[in-house]
């Protein structure tokens, strides 16, 4: 399973400047640090719990016989029967879902529905108590390929305030897993200024993270994801905090992205929002409700059974 910095010294993250001189920073409140190269935006009130249960996957020999049958293209992430828990608390309970190439996932709930619990399973964050995962056709607990998962925290936008470094800065993290101790190269360099490029915030390089708006921040986190040559993309609410202007060319970048191959799993509240943009739609309230196209659900009494009453949900289809 994949180790979260809280279990590593309080230096939270590294950055090269354009001379190649190597800094390391730590924020406080928010934490920059790689897991098992997956570069993520934290604070420190995310890693209460930073492993989850060790749960039967761990023994290894069984998911080896599992693994050495699966066709690893098949799926990017699949879960079977799927239960994690907070001590006595049950967050999620019995999930079974899968998530093919090139397919975009939206994650909605109810607040404490075990969404946010649920994305750090798939991605391999936390490791279940019971059921299976895999990532790339590999136990998720044993998957240590992270430069092909870019992930951003829930309010990640919310942050920068935090952040003393420039957005070229923020988007080189993302060539910390290819780079490994070594100086950045030229090719790292390429990569940056190709993702600053194809998000459309070139000109915003050489700008303070707390300079830019909520919308500018979130083009930034995914051009690391870009740089680091991710093929999964999992966004946890990546628009709170973000206008409804920028909000709108957010998702259509994502479209963009979806559209050139990138496999996207995100967590969204917005209803009409969700089944606009994404391919598939998985309800959750604890257990799993719904998990299927965007008709369907949206035909479902999927909502009416995750949340009980309509009334704290955005939802413009009604």
């Amino acid at each position: 399973m994949a180790r979260l910095a809280g279990t590593a010294p309080a230096v939270s993250g590294r950055t090269d400047r354009p001379d190649g001189r190597l800094l390391t920073h730590q924020y406080g409140v928010i934490t920059l640090f790689t897991v098992r190269g997956i570069v993520r935006v934290e604070t420190v009130s995310d890693r209460k719990h930073p492993g989850g249960k060790r749960g039967h996957t761990e023994s290894g020999e069984a998911d080896s016989e599992r693994a050495g049958g699966r066709d690893i293209e098949a799926d990017v992430v699949e879960l079977e029967g799927v239960t994690f828990g907070y001590g006595e608390a049950v967050a999620v309970e019995g999930v079974s879902l899968s998530v093919e190439q090139g397919e975009f996932l939206g994650i909605l709930g109810p607040n404490g529905s075990g969404k946010t619990t649920l994305l750090h399973l798939m991605i391999g964050l936390k490791r279940p108590d019971s059921g299976d995962v895999w990532l790339f056709g590999e136990p998720a607990d044993r998957f240590d390929d992270g430069e092909r998962i870019g992930y951003v925290a829930q309010r990640a936008t919310d942050r920068g305030d935090a952040m003393p470094i420039s957005v070229r800065e923020a988007v080189l993290m993302g060539r910390f897993p290819h780079s490994g101790h070594r100086r950045i190269s030229e090719a790292d360099r390429a990569a940056v200024r190709q993702a600053l490029d194809r998000v459309g915030i070139p000109e915003l390089a050489d700008r303070p993270i707390d300079q830019l708006s909520g919308g500018q921040r979130q083009r930034t986190f995914i051009a690391r994801a870009l740089a680091a040559e991710a093929d999964l993309l999992a966004l946890d609410e990546p628009t709170v905090g973000v206008d409804a202007d920028s909000r709108g060319a957010f998702y259509e970048l994502l479209n963009e992205l979806n559209d050139e191959g990138m496999t996207i799993v995100l967590i969204e509240h917005d209803v009409d929002i969700l089944t606009t943009h994404v391919d598939t739609v998985a309800c959750l309230n604890r257990h799993l409700y719904h998990h299927g196209d965007t008709t369907s659900f949206l035909e479902s009494d999927a909502i009416d059974a995750a949340y009980g009453r309509r009334s704290g949900i955005v939802d413009h289809h009604t």
